[in-house]
Order: structure tokens, then sequence, then C-alpha cells
């Protein structure tokens, strides 16, 4: 259980050293993550209409 809050905490403090050092990289990779779900909805919907 100690190792699960150490590796949050890691993690959470890598994340806001990263939006605080490199905030355009951040925003660019969270501009990315968006594109590939709403890609990924699309792809599906796509799939979906075929099967109808």
């Amino acid at each position: 259980m100690q190792v699960k809050k150490v590796f949050t905490y890691g993690g959470i403090a890598f994340v806001a050293y990263y939006l605080f050092a490199r905030p355009t990289d951040a925003a660019d990779a969270v501009r990315g993550a968006f594109d590939t779900m709403i890609n990924a909805a699309d792809q599906l919907a796509q799939f979906v209409n075929v099967l109808a």
C-alpha cells in the first residue's frame, strides 16, 4: 500500500513540474490525447453505421 502512495504522489509531482516547466508541450500532449479520443469515437461511430 505504501508503494502505491509513493508512485501516486510521484506521478502528481511529475505532472505538476511538467505543466510549470513546459506548458506548451503539456498543452500539446493534452490536445493530442483529446484528438485521439475524438478520432476513436468517430471510427467507432463509422463501424456501427456500417453494421446497421
